[in-house]
């Protein structure tokens, strides 16, 4: 795997050099191009790849780690991501969102968000998940109409884990309980609760919810 990264790192300089060295045998020796062609191939591939599929694999090691500024070091070597295949370009949008809302900097991770929304996922989980954040941006800044939009595209679209469903649930349960819809509000809550969550966030936030929301008729 470390080997695999390290040709991953270096995957440019490397394809540049197999690319030279193709090009001074070919000059150099009288045999022509076909003998060196797996050389021609091969840097061929190694250029492809590193501006088609780009370096996102390595962001995994130092994610788990926590090292953020390695992270943004590899994003930051993406010269050109335009050129990433589709749903690369995609997870690499969704990572930048990520880490802009871990600064707090909501602008910038609302215009990464919908990059990568409008590029779809070829997972539904992580598009579920970047509508979810969306819907939680709007709803900070008052659009409750933008926000439930984006929240329940978010539920139809299937979120990966129990935690993040059981806050777009929660939500939603909010939304509808200031549009006096208590019975729908009652609905998304017993659907939160019922994914038993264990984030003490998400369960304080039942426990705040389930004081009073008994008591509402509907």
């Amino acid at each position: 795997m470390k080997f695999y990264n390290i040709i991953i790192k270096y995957r440019f300089w490397l394809s540049l050099i197999v690319l030279l060295a193709a090009i001074i045998l070919n000059i150099t020796h009288a045999a022509g191009f076909w003998p060196t062609f797996p050389l021609y191939f091969l840097a061929v591939i190694g250029l492809a790849s590193h501006f088609f599929i780009g370096p996102l694999r390595l962001i995994q090691e130092p994610m788990e780690a926590g090292n953020i500024e390695e992270v943004e070091k590899i994003i930051n070597s993406i010269w050109f991501p335009n050129l990433l295949y589709k749903p690369v370009r995609s997870t690499l949008y969704t990572i930048k969102g990520n880490l802009a809302m871990m600064k707090q900097d909501f602008d910038s991770a609302e215009k990464h968000l919908k990059k990568s929304s409008s590029l779809g996922s070829p997972m539904p989980e992580a598009e579920g998940n970047n509508k979810l954040q969306l819907g939680m941006m709007a709803m900070q800044k008052g659009d409750m109409k933008q926000g439930e939009s984006y929240i329940r595209a978010a539920i139809r679209a299937g979120i990966g884990d129990k935690e993040s469903e059981a806050v777009a649930y929660l939500q939603m349960c909010q939304i509808f309980m200031n549009k006096r819809e208590f019975r729908a509000a009652k609905d998304f809550f017993r659907k939160a609760k019922a994914l038993k969550p264990k984030t003490q966030q998400v369960v304080d936030q039942i426990k705040e919810i389930e004081k009073y929301i008994s008591r509402i008729p509907g």
